[in-house]
């Protein structure tokens, strides 16, 4: 470091710059901070972002054992109590108290209960939970989701003030004995932005009820309940809900969500299930922005023609987002969703087949009932229509096959004040890569490929947007985001 009088330029800082780079570091980086010097050992008192995980105290990226884990759960344990400890009650508010540790041994009770008295004696904004499972969710077996439901009752039932401090919360693989948990969480948690449940479910196949005063943040992924029933959420701004069970009209239920406007939907189809109609599904909301993922199976959206009951719940929608759609099919059907949204602004597409996450084996395909064939046909009732909001196209894994050709043709010529149009090659997937599956790319590539398909996407058609194409390492960060 250079020397400025004896003393290093970033110690020469104001205590308020300092700690405000101190709180973008985790606290295992932040504490060692506090050998520097004594001022520095003062400033980690005083830390108003405060997040502590136990995959920050991973000595190797390789598969966990047992030791290691209980090595790295009482670091998590010992570094909560520490730092809270050092902390005057009177002094510093915390904005956020972010713990992520593993449901082990008596770990998660000692955190909560720390947790718990600094709620009772500090000012703290935020406090967070993330409770991962000592095995993943690939790994997992009903006895290990029984085993780790129980394991979290326990803890639940421990720490009841911790919780219902708490404004955000993440759990994996717990299966709950009693049908009505989830309940009790929701009204013990009375405080909570965000819920998190990733492969979570309950003993009896039930409709799940939701209903908060805060919640703002929804996530429900690959959990198995017979229907999601959004009852009274008049703070719930974003909700995702990904490979449900069921496939009644409609499996998402929403009732009084009057500020929803981000929703995510994704879903494994198969032959025997039912299409999903967007007008029902969204009736009486805002959505501004729409994520739809098809995990490169069945098209299991509905096309619809325009009514007004379509209209009235797309009038809002200002981004869609189309994700893993299956190769090789038309997709024409998706200009019902430009026809209904006259404020559409932002339309993503994403085109590709995942092998390293479909079911390959053609007999399990036939036993298990997935669908020969993936795609949906729709033919407009409105040839002519035409749209004036559209200013960007997103495709990513493009290929100038006649079917993508078409369809941007399809787009540009509805699309009168479309600006851009943003054509990416096929994504890296390092699984897909792995198993050999990847088949070769007809991006584009030289200039004379890319001036022959301009060609073929533009003849005719006027005014003439600009057609960029592009490769994955010159993605933006705003169409990154949405690959994510």
């Amino acid at each position: 470091m250079e020397q400025c009088d004896g003393d290093d330029r970033i110690s020469t800082l104001p205590d308020d710059i300092l700690v405000n780079i101190l709180d973008r570091l985790n606290v295992r980086e932040a504490a060692r901070t506090s050998i520097l010097s004594r001022r520095w050992s003062q400033l980690s008192a005083v830390l108003s972002q405060l997040t502590i995980s136990a995959r920050d105290f991973l000595r190797s990226k390789s598969s966990i054992s047992d030791g290691e884990l209980r090595r790295i759960n009482a670091a998590v344990v010992k570094a909560t109590k520490s730092i809270l400890a050092r902390r005057d009650p009177g002094g510093c508010t915390i904005r956020l108290l972010s713990t992520a540790f593993y449901l082990r041994d008596d770990v998660p009770i000692s955190i909560g209960h720390t947790v718990g008295i600094a709620m009772a004696t500090q000012k703290i904004e935020n406090a967070e939970f993330t409770v991962w499972t000592v095995k993943e969710r690939l790994y997992c077996t009903v006895d290990d989701m029984v085993n780790y439901g129980a394991q979290f009752v326990s803890f639940f039932n421990e720490c009841l003030n911790a919780f219902a401090g708490l404004t955000r919360l993440h759990l994996e693989n717990l299966r709950f004995a009693e049908s009505d948990f989830v309940s009790n969480i929701l009204g013990t948690c009375k405080q909570l932005k965000y819920l998190g449940f990733l492969n979570c479910d309950t003993e009896s196949f039930i409709e799940l009820q939701v209903e908060h005063a805060e919640l703002s943040e929804l996530s429900i992924v690959n959990c198995r309940f017979d229907k999601v029933n959004l009852k009274w959420l008049p703070r719930l701004t974003r909700t995702t809900f990904e490979c449900w069970m069921s496939f009644e009209e409609p499996p998402l239920s929403l009732g009084h969500v009057p500020l929803l406007e981000v929703v995510s939907l994704t879903n494994v189809a198969l032959s025997w299930h039912k299409m999903v109609n967007l007008s029902t599904l969204l009736f009486e909301t805002s959505v501004r922005d729409l994520r739809l993922g098809f995990k490169c199976e069945k098209i299991w959206v509905q096309p619809e023609c325009l009514t007004r009951r379509l209209a009235s719940v797309f009038h809002r929608l200002r981004v869609v987002n189309l994700v893993n759609i299956p190769e090789g099919y038309d997709l024409t059907w998706t200009m019902f969703i430009l026809e209904a949204a006259p404020s559409l602004e932002e339309f993503y597409m994403t085109v590709i087949d995942h092998p390293c996450e479909m079911q390959m084996d053609m007999e399990k395909r036939r036993a298990r009932l997935y669908s020969e064939r993936k795609g949906v046909e729709w033919v407009s009732p409105a040839s002519n229509f035409k749209h004036h909001c559209l200013t960007k196209l997103i495709i990513f894994c493009f290929e100038s096959k006649a079917y993508m050709v078409s369809h941007v043709r399809h787009v540009k010529k509805a699309a009168v004040n479309l600006k851009d149009v943003y054509l990416y090659n096929r994504l890296a997937c390092r699984n897909c890569v792995r198993m050999r599956r990847i088949k070769p790319t007809r991006f584009p590539q030289s200039e004379k490929q890319r001036c022959s398909t301009k060609k073929l996407m533009t003849q005719g058609i006027e005014p003439l947007a600009r057609i960029h194409f592009l490769n994955p390492v010159e993605m933006s960060a705003d169409h990154n985001v949405r690959i994510l």
